[in-house]
This record gives C-alpha cells, sequence and structure tokens, in this order.
C-alpha cells in the first residue's frame, strides 16, 4: 500500500494555449484541483516553491486556504528553499497552517537548487556566513526551524506585558504540536539523506539527484532511500518515518492524453547539471497505456521502496484535465501495482 499525492509547481503564462494565466489562477486552481483531489480519494496535495518565477511562491496561504476547504487530504510542500526563509516567521505560518488543516501538514524543505536570479536569498536580507555556502545557510535556517518546532520557551518575558504570560521564558505561538515528526528533507545526494535521517525528518527524493554511480536513476534513488533508512535506524529515533519519491506518469486513456504525452515516456534517463560543480541524473517520464504502464512501473526500484509516490501534474492543462489525470492513475493502474 502507498500514499499517493500529486505535487504541482503553480507555473502560470499569460498565453492562449494556457489553462492557467495569472497567479491568481495559479492559486485559486490548486485550491479547486486539492478539493477534487480529496474527492478522487487522492492522499495528498503538494506544491514546490520557487522564488522570483511565474510559479507559486509563498506556500502558507495556499497552504491554509486548502486546508480550510478540505477535511482529509495531506497538504504540503516538495519543497521550501530554506535559504530564504526566516525560521521564526516560518513557524508561526507552519503552525497557523497546522492548526487550521487540524494537523494535516507535510512540509518538504530543502537546502534550494539554482533559482531564477543571481543569489535571489540576498534580496530576502540573507548572506552566507564567512567560509559557508548558501547551501550551508539553507541547513542552517531548517536547523533553527527544527529546534522552533519543538515548542520550548527561549524568550524571557517582559515584566510588564500589555497581555498576561505563562509561567517561564515564552515560545513562539501557535503551536502545533505534533509537526516537528511531519517535516521533510528534499534530498539530492546520498550524503543529505543520511543527514536527514539524524536530524528526524522524513525524506523526499525528487526525479532527479546527483549522479553517484551512473546507475540508472530508479537504482541510485532506491540506493540513496535504503542509506537513509540504515542512518534513521542508528540514530535510535523512537518512531517510523516516510519517503516520498515523485515522478511524472501518464496513464494514456484517450487521444487528449496521447497527443499531449504519448511521446513523453520514450526517453530515458537524462544527465545535466544543477550547477558548474555537481552532475545530476534526471530520472525519465512514463506514459504509455494502463497495462504496459503497470509492468514498466513495477520495474522501478525507488518507488518500490517509498511509502508515498508524488504525481507530478500538469497544472496549466487545467483542474478538470488534471483530475482526469489523477484518476486514471488510481483506477487503472494503483490497484494492479498492489498500491491500493
Amino acid at each position: 500500500m502507498k500514499k499517493i499525492g500529486f505535487l504541482s509547481f503553480g507555473h502560470w503564462a499569460p498565453s492562449l494555449q494556457s489553462q492557467t494565466r495569472s497567479a491568481g489562477d495559479a492559486l485559486l486552481q490548486s485550491i479547486d484541483l486539492s478539493v477534487a483531489a480529496e474527492e478522487l480519494g487522492v492522499d495528498g496535495a503538494y506544491f514546490r516553491v520557487h522564488h522570483f518565477a511565474r510559479q507559486l511562491a509563498s506556500p502558507f496561504p495556499l497552504l491554509a486556504a486548502i486546508g480550510a476547504k478540505t477535511q482529509n487530504i495531506e497538504i504540503g510542500t516538495a519543497v521550501i528553499d530554506m535559504r530564504y526563509e526566516n525560521a521564526f516567521y516560518m513557524a508561526e505560518d507552519a503552525g497557523a497552517a497546522d492548526l487550521i488543516s487540524n494537523g494535516r501538514l507535510q512540509l518538504g524543505l530543502s537546502r534550494g537548487s539554482p533559482e531564477q536570479v543571481i543569489d535571489g536569498w540576498r534580496y530576502f536580507g540573507y548572506q552566507p556566513e564567512e567560509g559557508t555556502t548558501d547551501a550551508d545557510m539553507g541547513r542552517q535556517h531548517a536547523e533553527a526551524f527544527l529546534g522552533l518546532l519543538k515548542g520550548e520557551g527561549f524568550a524571557e518575558p517582559n515584566p510588564r506585558p500589555m497581555f498576561p504570560n505563562p509561567p517561564g521564558l515564552l515560545r513562539l505561538e501557535p503551536h502545533s504540536e505534533g509537526l516537528r515528526k511531519r517535516i521533510w528533507w528534499g534530498a539530492g545526494s546520498n550524503s543529505t539523506a543520511i543527514w536527514a535521517a539524524k536530524l528526524g525528518m522524513n525524506l523526499q527524493s525528487s526525479t532527479l539527484k546527483n549522479d553517484e554511480s551512473g546507475e540508472p536513476f530508479h537504482i541510485q534513488q532506491a540506493a540513496q532511500i535504503r542509506a537513509y533508512r540504515q542512518a534513521w535506524k542508528e540514530a535510535g529515533h523512537n518512531w517510523t518515518p516516510r519517503v516520498s519519491v515523485s515522478r511524472s506518469i501518464f496513464a494514456l486513456m484517450n487521444d487528449r492524453d496521447r497527443a499531449y504525452f504519448g511521446n513523453a515516456g520514450r526517453d530515458g534517463d537524462s544527465i545535466g547539471h544543477i550547477d558548474e560543480n555537481t552532475r545530476a541524473i534526471f530520472g525519465r517520464s512514463y506514459a504509455a497505456e494502463p497495462e504496459a504502464l503497470v509492468k514498466e512501473l513495477a520495474q522501478d526500484e525507488a518507488i518500490k521502496e517509498a511509502d508515498t509516490l508524488l504525481l507530478t501534474v500538469p497544472n496549466q492543462l487545467g483542474v478538470d484535465y488534471n483530475t482526469h489525470v489523477l484518476e486514471a492513475i488510481l483506477k487503472h493502474v494503483a490497484p494492479a501495482l498492489g498500491w491500493r
């Protein structure tokens, strides 16, 4: 059995070919798709965060709105670039969104990836400490955020406050109990997956990772997941973590599906560079008739290892079409693979 969610980047473009032509369209359609996905029985609605782009950026208003309009579906991110984040504001926003959703928030974080502008985090007021990198800064922000989610008091109270204080040092409010165990780390390498395990974060692994062995993508990703689970065991945490992988998967049910994605599954993995120093491997897409799709997906070692699968959706094709994409996977693919 697997949890199955969707992952949207929230693209929008003012063109006739797009069903999502403005930032308002992207936000409102994200809410509508989450409601429709819950009705289908999808387990999670996840969103990617990108700054300086025609994509979803500030996640917490959206997550809170989805939480208020749904009852059961998990709501989350995959991922928030922590180089840009103030851990204190983020802890308050996350606590509020989690309380609104009654404990359904699943927050994926990462140290960040190449963005639309050069060193975009500096416009947000952040600069790596001397001798450290922006990736180090992102991990430092994440560790500070994790510390705040414990809910422990740290701030000295005013002896003459405007409102009465509880005894002792004060924590940030609102605090949502249990959110700390629902924080995920988007790891691009085996070493950062191990680091996430040591800190007690769930693991998110996307459709790209550092090419560390030259093997096919799904083999490398499965090895990453096993290394993470071993590190978790060695860390001695007293609860069971979750692991998600994301994939582009399309069941070709009709002529429209074939027109959009008929060629999408023919290419294999590809090699590129995240930056000048990091060689990356990008996983293939899957697109085929349901019976063929089942056979192909059964060979994906990383999907076998994960307990959660996030399906990337082409959000600019509109809510109705993306609902159809999700329904086709749930009805015609997931049962045959034992996911449902």
